[in-house]
């Protein structure tokens, strides 16, 4: 128990640390784990299958997880192989299923807590075994015969199944799982499909601990958990966090920022919400295209603020940037939509308003903080250019990294069928809806400079 806590430990650590910095603890702690003992070697890759489904006054738990990563599992082998004496390992099975498995999952109805679960079947499977295709499949084959003692496996190499019910009051209610299985590997990853009474299913895939899931959540529970997961990300992303940087130098002054600011965000909403709709190439490409051109458009802000240009019409070059970022934006809001139910709007704009909460709280401190710089530490147009070329030369590799890895991927001419024009057609409403935006942008924003202090705005350049 001692080794799964600390495991679990380990996995809810790598759960909450950024994407960037988490692969390099798993390199690190696969190197720890190889010195160790071959016998107790945490796996580096799980796969875990489970079905929800409520029935009756029960609520049914499917899983299917690789022996490979019951380590305190004490199965009953033979010969020198180590092959699964299938007869007498039924006592081993439980004892996996409830130490590392059920003990790991909290289930709810609503916000109280499923206590007590009843172990309905427990069942070794052979690798090559695909019984976990569909619910009714699956179901029926936890619930069919052992193995026969003739059959060699090597513990190792199979699969456990198990069935778990839960006491419920209704079926109809909204139910959420909370299962930390993150432990059983370096990298665990789940799929989870919750099984409505019309036989859909409502698919959920993540990797290690995720927290709390609702499996049919109420819009007020996905708006909130939207909402933190745009916030989370802007903070976290640090290419879009360079980009506003880049804003803030040469400017500084909330007013001066506010067109700039503003014309970024709803750029960035315009691709994100079309993103949701469908609207972007499925292309593999795609993406790596995408955060190349992220990267370019930090290195294109800091020379500007580097050559000193004027600043009067930034909001329209920051437009342009911004439909990317929100295509950037989109990337992790596509799987993250698994979580959302049947509240994809809701949701949608929940992720766009913590992404802004995000960015308003990065204004706030770092607007003072380049302020107090420029006026006591370094003179304004040589703080401005030796911050521009700091962030010019970050972003100058990242450029470069990412274009490499575009290029790499072999591009082909697309198919003329229906589809090609589909997306066309998409494209050019996309367009047409951006200059639309920005048309009525530039009125606006022309009466916002001309009713403002023009010393703070549009008509002075960047100068030492």
């Amino acid at each position: 128990m001692q080794n799964n806590k600390m495991r679990g430990v380990l996995a809810e650590f790598l759960g909450r640390m950024p994407r960037l910095f988490r692969w390099h603890w798993l390199v690190l702690m696969a190197l720890i784990c190889s010195a160790g003992a071959q016998a107790d070697e945490i796996p580096s890759r799980v796969a875990v299958q489970a079905y929800v489904k409520a029935e009756g006054d029960r609520l049914n738990l499917l899983m299917r997880v690789p022996m490979d990563a019951l380590l305190e599992a004490q199965f009953p082998l033979r010969g020198e192989i180590g092959y699964v004496i299938f007869s007498q390992a039924r006592g081993a099975m439980e004892d996996a299923a409830y130490n590392q498995l059920l003990q790991s999952i909290q289930m709810f109805e609503g916000d109280r807590l499923l206590e007590n679960p009843r172990l309905d079947a427990v069942r070794i499977s052979l690798p090559s075994n695909r019984n976990f295709v569909d619910y009714p499949t699956a179901m029926q084959a936890v619930q069919s015969a052992p193995l026969d003692d003739s059959v060699d496996l090597y513990y190792r190499q199979g699969f456990l199944d198990v069935l778990a019910s839960y006491p419920i009051e209704s079926e109809d209610s909204r139910f959420s799982i909370d299962a930390r299985l993150g432990g059983l590997g370096l990298e665990t990853t789940t799929v989870l499909r919750y099984v409505l009474d019309d036989g859909a299913e409502r698919s959920f895939s993540y990797i290690g601990n995720p927290g709390r899931v609702y499996l049919d959540p109420r819009w007020y529970q996905a708006t909130f958990n939207f909402i933190a997961l745009g916030f989370d990300h802007i903070l976290e992303g640090t290419d879009h966090l360079l980009f506003l940087f880049c804003l803030i130098i040469p400017l500084r002054r909330i007013r001066a920022l506010i067109p700039v600011v503003t014309s970024f965000t709803i750029a960035h909403s315009i691709t994100l919400i079309a993103s949701a709709l469908g609207w972007v190439p499925s292309a593999i490409w795609f993406p790596a295209l995408i955060e190349s051109l992220i990267a370019l458009s930090i290195v294109y802000m800091a020379f500007e603020n580097i050559i000193g240009v004027r600043q009067q019409h930034r909001w329209i070059v920051t437009f342009g940037f911004g439909l990317i970022h929100g295509f950037g934006f989109s990337f992790l809001l596509t799987e993250s939509m698994q979580f959302a139910g049947s509240h994809l709007l809701a949701s949608l704009l929940a992720f766009n308003i913590g992404v802004e909460l995000g960015q308003i709280l990065v204004l706030l401190i770092a607007v003072p903080v380049v302020h107090l710089l420029f006026k006591y530490v370094l003179p304004e147009r040589a703080g401005v250019i030796l911050l521009s070329a700091i962030l010019a030369h970050w972003a100058w590799h990242w450029m470069e990294e990412r274009f490499a890895g575009f290029f790499a991927y072999q591009l082909n001419m697309p198919a003329l069928d229906r589809y090609f024009f589909v997306g066309v057609l998409q494209w050019l409403a996309l367009l047409a809806l951006s200059l639309a935006v920005l048309w009525a942008m530039r009125g606006f924003f022309s009466r916002f400079v001309d009713a403002g202090d023009k010393q703070e705005m549009g008509e002075s350049r960047i100068v030492g």
